[in-house]
């Protein structure tokens, strides 16, 4: 992207002088920028907003002071990452005194800047591969990766990326290509752990990963990847990571996006300059800095929770939602093409006043692969649902694996969570799955959608053929129970109540990750059009079954009761006739 640096250096001059025009101007066009490095550097973390906040508000109160105009980006830059330090800092700090949670618990999934990158800019292959790269980079990596990201799309110069470190730009280069080598390791890890069929010494090397990017597993995992000949065969394909970020656009800020103009309080220099940081409060919290591209969902980014040989699908980004939500109207999707078979009970016409639990999850065909979902109603939302349990460990800060029999999860709010399948036949079967049971139902539950880009039978893309998501031509293929429904990669579900979900599996291994959703986050899945890069595993839409009232579908095994052994829980849901 071409940068003209002489209007910026007009745009400051005006503005150091008093001029509104140019200083809106100049905030219009430093916000991206100064988003981009914070983000990219503290990975999405809530203190993003503060960063830029804090940003903005000192390059306004310096900018009288600021002796060379010419040297504004690189300034407003070093600046950003002053304040970069400074909050990671503060985490530190409130880590060493025992508030572990307020540190690092604003850092989850729905935070990930990596989701954002990859959605906002509707990446897709290699490039999407590099974004999810930049996970396995440390803090202090990613802090240069920040600006040498910018510097290959062409929005910043290699002298002010020099500048902002405060380096000479020979020693800034040495950094340079040390965090490049780590990245390209990061890119082969990437896609060796995403190949299929997976390498057989690479899923040994695994069984003792949390499945959890980290520099350790970086190094123990790219020493594999650069000796096999079957993982150094997979990346042969790899093109420089500077070619795929030439000319990439912006994350842009989110809609609505401010900066709170009651938290600067130093005291300014000239009675003007307070006059500008007033202006730049009023503006910023007047409207939105920069408009998220047309017909992007705005969503606060993907649950991070980590690699399974088995699933080839990242869990769905994970919004972050707002206190009150307002309840909007569905967005437009075109109506989904005929499928050849008979649909899902969950698309039959509404009756006025149906009752709830009428209608039960059965067998059904898929639609066509390039069939469009229907719209997904409204329903309310109170927040992330709550989850608690006995269950194998967490996935990241939100998402909760179930690995072994007996293991439960309770569900508890108003809002949707997501359950993701991973069936582990080359681990123990194939066979006929024990499926998972739900018990103790209070309120109500329904079947909103199916997504992940694939149901669990459907063809691997990029594998041989037989290969699914179920087994494969040498083992044999693992298979649900006559009469229950073909599980989607991704299956959502809407909550309002409670209701325990049990893992029951007895002989063919499967495992479920569960974890809080958002209506936009399952639309943002469903509406993803199937991908011809193989690693994406997306050979569909999804699916919507919510019909928005009472008579959407309910779960298959499920009951009110609590039963001593969940695995006697029929196949045929019985959850009482309740009107709403």
């Amino acid at each position: 992207m071409y940068v003209d640096y002489t209007a910026d250096v007009t745009v400051v001059m005006a503005a150091r002088s008093g001029d509104q025009r140019a200083l809106d101007e100049l905030i219009r066009g430093c916000l991206p920028l100064v988003y981009n490095i914070a983000g990219r550097a503290l990975d999405g973390h809530d203190d993003v907003d503060d960063v830029v906040q804090e940003t903005m508000l000192q390059v306004v109160d310096g900018l009288g002071n600021l002796r060379s105009p010419e040297s504004f980006r690189s300034w407003m830059v070093a600046i950003t990452l002053q304040k970069v330090r400074e909050r990671w800092r503060n985490q530190q700090t409130r880590a060493v005194v025992g508030e572990l949670d307020e540190a690092y618990g604003t850092a989850d999934p729905g935070a990930d800047f990596v989701d954002l990158t990859v959605l906002r800019l509707g990446l897709s292959g290699q490039r999407r591969e590099v974004a999810e790269a930049t996970r396995w980079l440390e803090p202090e990596e990613r802090e240069l990766l920040s600006l040498w990201w910018l510097e290959a799309a062409g929005e910043l110069t290699r002298e002010e990326l020099a500048a902002a470190l405060d380096l000479p730009p020979a020693h800034a280069a040495v950094r340079v290509q040390r965090m490049k080598a780590r990245l390209d390791t990061a890119r082969s890890l990437v896609r060796a752990l995403r190949a299929s069929p997976p390498c057989a010494d690479l899923v040994l090397l695994t069984v003792a990963w949390d499945g959890l990017p980290a520099a350790l597993w970086r190094k123990r995992l790219g020493r594999h990847t650069r000796e096999c000949p079957t993982c150094a065969q997979r990346v042969l394909d790899l093109v420089p990571t500077e070619g795929l970020l030439l000319g990439m656009a912006l994350v842009q800020l989110p809609a609505g996006f401010a900066v709170n103009p009651l938290l600067h309080t130093s005291a300014l220099s000239a009675t003007h300059a307070a006059g500008w940081l007033s202006r730049l409060g009023r503006w910023l919290a007047a409207k939105p800095v920069a408009a998220v591209a047309a017909g992007t969902a705005v969503l606060g980014g993907g649950a991070a929770t980590g690699y399974l040989l088995e699933h080839r699908a990242a869990l769905p980004p994970v919004t972050r939602p707002a206190a009150s939500p307002a309840v909007t109207a569905p967005p437009t999707v075109p109506a989904p093409a005929p499928a050849p078979a008979p649909a899902s009970p969950s698309a039959s016409p509404t009756a006025p006043g149906a009752l709830y639990g009428r209608t039960i999850d059965q067998v059904d065909t898929p639609p066509a692969a390039g069939a469009r979902p229907a719209a997904l109603p409204v329903r309310p939302e109170d927040g992330p649902v709550a989850v608690s349990g006995a269950y194998a460990k967490r996935q990241g800060r939100n998402a909760y694996l179930l690995a072994h029999r007996g293991e439960y999860l309770t569900v508890s709010g108003r809002g949707y969570f997501v359950l993701d399948w991973q069936v582990g036949y080359l681990t123990r079967g194939p066979g006929q799955l024990q499926m998972p049971t739900w018990t103790g139902l209070e309120g109500r539950i329904f079947h909103a959608a199916s997504g992940g880009g694939h149901r669990m039978d459907d063809p691997k893309p990029g594998s041989a053929a037989g290969w699914t998501w179920m087994g494969e031509p040498g083992k044999g293929w693992s298979t649900v129970p006559p009469g229950t429904q073909q599980m989607w990669q991704h299956e959502y579900y809407y909550l309002d109540g409670t209701v325990t979900l049990h893992l029951n599996e007895r002989g063919t291994d499967y495992n479920l990750v569960v974890a809080p959703a958002t209506r936009s986050s399952i639309v943002g899945d469903l509406t993803q059009p199937p991908s011809p890069d193989p690693a994406e595993g997306r050979v569909r839409y999804g699916l919507v079954r919510d019909t928005g009232t009472d008579d959407a579908p309910v779960p298959q095994y499920l009951t009110r009761a609590d039963p001593a052994d969940p695995m006697s829980v029929d196949r045929r849901s019985q959850v009482g006739a309740e009107r709403r």
